[in-house]
C-alpha cells in the first residue's frame, strides 16, 4: 500500500529535526568539555545537551514510527508531542505574566534608564535575589566581562550622559545617578563627599573591576530587565512555534490512524486468507 501524504510529512519533517538535533548535541558537549570555558558556558552545556537529546530520540521515534509504520513508535512520539504543546503554552503564559511588571526609569538630560528591583515581579526578584542564583549570575556577568566596553571607552562627561546603555551595563558598570557620584572616565567615578541618599548601593560600588556594582541591586535589576526583555521575546516565539507543533501534531495523528487502519487491513487480510 502507498504511503499515505502524512507518513510522508511526518518522515520529512522528523528527518530535518533529526539534522538539527546533532548540532545541538554537539554545541552542548563542546561548551561542557571546553578546558578554558567559563563557568557559565558550562552550566548553560547541561539544558543543550538535554534538548539534543529530546530532539533526537523524538525525531527518531516519529521518523521510523510514520516510514517503518511502527504504531507504538508513533503513539509514543504523539504523547510526547502532546507533552511539549502543554509545556510550551504553560511557559509562554508564565512568561507574560511574570515579565507583565516594571520598567526602567527615565533620567533627566540621560540617555539611559536607571533600574530598582522592587519595581518587577516578586518571582524574578526572589530569583535573582537568591544567593546561590546571584553567585553563578555575577561569575558570568564577571566572566563576560559586560562593563570592559565602558572601560575602554575614553569619553567625556557630556558624551557619558547620553550614552544609550544596556540595563546590564546602566545597573551593574556605574553607581546610581542618585548617590551624586562624579564621573572620572570609563568605569571610574570619585565618590561623593555628602549625600542625602539612602540607596546602599551607594556604599556597594567600587572602582575595582571586578566589583564596580556587581553586588548591587540596580545591578540584579538590570539583570532581571534583560530577563524580562528576553522572555517576551521568547514568549511571542513560542507563540508561533506552538501554531507549527500543533500542526504538526495534528499531521501525525493523520499518520497514526493510517497505521492503524493499514495494520487493522493487514491482519484482517491474513485472517481472511484462512477462511
Amino acid at each position: 500500500m502507498a504511503f499515505r501524504l502524512s507518513n510522508n510529512l511526518i518522515g520529512i519533517l522528523n528527518a530535518v529535526t533529526f539534522l538539527l538535533s546533532v548540532p545541538i548535541l554537539g554545541a552542548g558537549i563542546w561548551l561542557g568539555a571546553r578546558g578554558d570555558g567559563t563557568e557559565c558556558e558550562r552550566y548553560l552545556s547541561a539544558p543543550v545537551i538535554a534538548l539534543g537529546v529530546f530532539l533526537m530520540v523524538i525525531s527518531i521515534a516519529g521518523l521510523v514510527g510514520a516510514c517503518c509504520r511502527v504504531t507504538w513508535l508513533l503513539w509514543v512520539y504523539l504523547v510526547a508531542m502532546f507533552v511539549l504543546i502543554v509545556v510550551l503554552f504553560c511557559f509562554t503564559v508564565f512568561a507574560f505574566v511574570v515579565t507583565n511588571k516594571g520598567a526602567g526609569e527615565v533620567v533627566s538630560d540621560r540617555g539611559y534608564k536607571e533600574y530598582r528591583l522592587g519595581d518587577y515581579s516578586n518571582w524574578l526578584q526572589k530569583r535573582v535575589e537568591s544567593s546561590k542564583n546571584w553567585n553563578k549570575i555575577r561569575s558570568c556577568l564577571q566572566d563576560g566581562k559586560v562593563c570592559k566596553s565602558l572601560q575602554d571607552k575614553n569619553e567625556t562627561w557630556t558624551q557619558f550622559m547620553r550614552s544609550d546603555l544596556s540595563p546590564i551595563e546602566s545597573g551593574c558598570c556605574k553607581p546610581p545617578t542618585s548617590c551624586g557620584y562624579t564621573y572620572v572616565g570609563g568605569t571610574q567615578w570619585t565618590p561623593a563627599i555628602a549625600t542625602n541618599s539612602t540607596d546602599p548601593d551607594c556604599k556597594t560600588w567600587s572602582n575595582d573591576a571586578s566589583g564596580l556594582c556587581y553586588g548591587c541591586q540596580s545591578c540584579k535589576a538590570g539583570v532581571v530587565a534583560t530577563f524580562k526583555r528576553d522572555w517576551k521575546r521568547v514568549a511571542i516565539v513560542n507563540i508561533v512555534f506552538l501554531v507549527f507543533i500543533v500542526i504538526v501534531y495534528s499531521v501525525g495523528c493523520c499518520a497514526f490512524r493510517n497505521n492503524r487502519r493499514d495494520g487493522n487491513a493487514y491482519r484482517g487480510g491474513w485472517k481472511g486468507g484462512y477462511a
